[in-house]
């Protein structure tokens, strides 16, 4: 059964406990809805600058996208315009990669290399530590959805966002589009306050409360993950 998380579970029990690149990865896709091998995958030769919205957006090539019949468009609100200008000059080809550190937190021999999935070693210890289940990547993707629903965004930008229908988008894509669907991204960049538990969380609590134990408790938003601003 597909799962969502809060918005404060993704930030506090989550983000907070995964390595920097993949809490970045987190957040991006938290704001953007994109799947994990599209968040893996984008280059800076495929950012488009929008100085009219102050973001990018990133035309993801056809191999990337499900399906791979053609490229589609990925445009960021100011929280993922965020996460990508942190990692500026990391690469020079790919946006997200990772680099080996020592134990005494310097760099490891060897470049940064390209993540190939979010889906490691790394994020099942996270959402092991988070008391998150066996929650995958892609729910990440189901809370980006639920948390446009709330926030009043309609079906068919909905839809737009997270690539579910109009696949001609990339080539036919208008400014009057990109401002739509930036806005109601932009709706989400922040904890709105409201409900977006999906049906398999409020299944995990009833087992919870059946069991005798409680749901792990959720602390308040962070705005910063290892003490940096993302």
């Amino acid at each position: 059964m597909k799962r969502g998380l809060t918005y404060a579970e993704a930030m506090d029990s989550a983000v907070v406990k995964l390595p920097e690149h993949l809490a970045r990865m987190v957040l991006f896709t938290l704001n953007t809805g994109a799947r994990d091998e599209v968040v893996c995958s984008p280059r800076w030769d495929c950012e488009i600058q929008v100085p009219e919205l102050g973001v990018s957006e990133f035309e993801v090539p056809a191999a990337s996208v499900k399906g791979g019949r053609r490229s589609r468009l990925l445009v960021c609100n100011s929280a993922a315009q965020a996460v990508v200008e942190s990692v500026g000059g990391e690469h020079d080809e790919y946006v997200f990669v990772y680099q080996r550190r020592k134990r005494d937190g310097s760099s490891g021999d060897g470049r940064p290399h390209r993540v190939d999935t979010m889906n490691n070693t790394a994020w099942q210890r996270a959402r092991t530590q988070a008391g998150l289940g066996d929650l995958h990547v892609h729910d990440l993707r189901h809370t980006t959805g639920m948390r446009l629903r709330e926030a009043g965004v309609s079906e068919s930008t909905r839809a737009d966002i997270l690539w579910h229908i109009n696949p001609a988008m990339a080539h036919h894509c208008s400014m009057a589009q990109i401002v739509e669907l930036h806005g109601a991204l932009e709706k989400i960049k922040a904890d709105s306050g409201a409900w977006n538990k999906s049906l398999a969380t409020l299944k995990l609590e009833q087992q919870a409360v059946k069991r005798g134990t409680s749901p792990a408790k959720v602390p308040q938003q962070r705005k910063t993950v290892r003490g940096r601003i993302i």
